[in-house]
């Protein structure tokens, strides 16, 4: 089972799904929602086994699989995953169904087809994953640009129905942010293949290869730059961070799921997997600015969303402050804070997925996005009520949900090493309670106007949907072990190999004697 191509086979399925269901005729709307979610379904039961089969001990990629593309450039297919990949493929598995059961209707209120609307979600899957998989530079670059022309068209032709002008302007700058970002990497990429060719004697994109490269310090800082700023951007970390809120207002509500909940994850992704290793040097060099970018965003984000009256565009912001932490986490450079951080990108996509799913709930059945034209919800729909309210205080990482575990972590990895930033960020999370609570108390409680006494509770379906995502926030709050013992080895791994190790214990441990021995 280990040797199977997992990796391949979860690329393939939502490609060519993506194909057939693009060829449904637009008055079969139904049988492209049916075949899509069995699809997906699919692609989640084989991530599962994937996962399952995966062996956290085992040093370097697994399941690899290794083609020439373009040979005389040194391109080629190659996919391998280690512990911090395989856990995002995953959770790009787990949100893409609920994404499709929870746009069964909205996927109607389109200006295209709901085939094209399918079929654009499954070409996004195929993306997610290829970018996670991919173990060849060029190739990653490649599955990196490709995931923006799905996310574009289902942010410029399903999103807000009545804001046409927005939603054009939102999914443009979108675009124009992602491709800047992405000619920045691109330049860099090339940089890289240059480098092989002066040390090698030929042009290489093989992660590995370029890994044993030994780069000046003065190229690794412009390659790394160029990374850098491309993955800031998708992130995106502050200040790069203006194109979100406006794409994840007048995203539908599954787009925006999958927008904040995996797609900014490829550059948290990209930080963790390509900035570090590929520019050792480099990232020590910039790691203070990094650090320091990362703190502001914690506290710029959650004061942003405090002033929010458009619910989207506020969870969006809060999605900034959580992306802080994140990097704060890579940039420690300790095992603890790196385990957080990963733990934290696959936690931040199943509370933030599950706020975007419930807004996107209130939305449609009142069909505002203004805070002030809720109020008394609870009253009227008690499900809904006590599943915003899981999903808000997963977002400000109560302990016993998901997100307390992975933000313990990085503030307890940035203490070892950085203690004043530590601290500050620590700061940051009384911030999460003051826009979260504040933003329930103010559509769940209160009074109800005339306009809500009417509004119906969760349906079947959409009870469905929350469903896996509640149960998941809770198992991971309680055990978050399977996951953490995953990713462990490959982050240690990832800062061993640069040369950073844990800082020693600054209080002997009761017992031990201080010149090493055994008492």
């Amino acid at each position: 089972m280990h040797t199977a191509p997992w990796l391949t086979i979860l690329l393939a399925i939502p490609l060519v799904g993506a194909i057939v269901v693009a060829l449904i005729p637009k008055t079969a709307g139904t049988l492209a929602k049916q075949l899509t979610l069995a699809l997906t379904l699919v692609e989640l039961v084989i991530a599962v086994i994937a996962t399952a089969a995966y062996r956290p001990n085992v040093p370097g990629f697994q399941f690899t699989q290794q083609y020439d593309w373009i040979k005389q450039f040194g391109v080629s297919y190659s996919v391998g995953a280690d512990g911090i990949s395989i856990v995002l493929i995953l959770l790009a598995a787990v949100l893409v169904p609920v994404v499709v059961l929870a746009s069964w209707h909205e996927s109607e209120e389109g200006k295209r087809s709901v085939p094209a609307f399918f079929a654009l979600l499954l070409a996004l899957e195929a993306g997610m994953v290829g970018v996670f998989a991919a173990t060849d530079v060029f190739l990653f670059y490649v599955f990196f640009e490709a995931m923006l022309i799905p996310m574009y068209f289902l942010i410029g032709s399903y999103g807000a129905p009545k804001e046409q002008t927005q939603r054009a302007y939102a999914a443009v700058k979108f675009l124009l942010y992602s491709l800047f970002g992405g000619l920045l990497m691109l330049a860099a990429v090339i940089g890289l293949y240059v480098v092989s060719v002066h040390q090698l004697g030929h042009g290489t994109f093989d992660f590995a290869t370029l890994r044993q490269l030994k780069i000046d310090p003065t190229t690794q800082k412009w390659l790394f730059l160029g990374f850098f700023l491309a993955f800031a951007i998708k992130a995106p970390l502050f200040p790069f961070h203006t194109w979100l809120p406006d794409a994840g207002a007048q995203s539908p509500t599954g787009g925006a799921v999958l927008l904040v909940g995996v797609l900014d994850k490829v550059g948290t992704f990209g930080l963790i997997r390509y900035c570090i290793p590929l520019f050792p040097d480099a990232a020590d060099y910039f790691a203070p600015l990094v650090l320091a970018l990362a703190v502001i965003g914690i506290f710029y984000g959650a004061l942003l969303a405090i002033g929010q009256r458009d619910m989207k565009r506020l969870v969006s912001y809060t999605s900034l402050a959580h992306f802080g932490f994140i990097a704060l986490g890579c940039f420690a450079f300790t095992s603890q804070a790196g385990v957080g951080a990963v733990l934290y990108m696959v936690n931040h996509g199943l509370s933030t997925g599950l706020l975007f799913l419930v807004v996107g709930f209130l939305v449609a059945r009142r069909g505002s996005r203004d805070v002030d034209a809720y109020g008394g919800m609870a009253k009227v729909t008690p499900v809904l009520a006590g599943v915003f309210l899981i999903g808000g205080l997963s977002s400000l990482a109560l302990p016993g949900l998901n997100s307390f575990v992975s933000e313990f972590l990085v503030l307890v990895g940035t203490f070892t090493r950085y203690r004043a930033l530590a601290i500050v960020a620590t700061c940051g999370i009384v911030l999460a309670a003051i826009y979260v609570l504040n933003l329930y108390k103010r559509t769940m409680t209160g009074p109800v106007t005339q306009e809500n006494s009417l509004l119906t509770d969760l349906s079947v379906r959409e009870k469905l949907v929350v469903a896996p995502i509640i149960a998941l926030i809770i198992a991971l709050g309680v055990y978050p072990k399977p996951l953490i013992d995953i990713i462990r080895p490959s982050v240690t791994a990832t800062f061993t190999d640069v040369g950073h190790h844990d800082p020693a214990p600054t209080t002997p441990v009761a017992g031990a004697s201080t010149t090493g021995g055994h008492s």
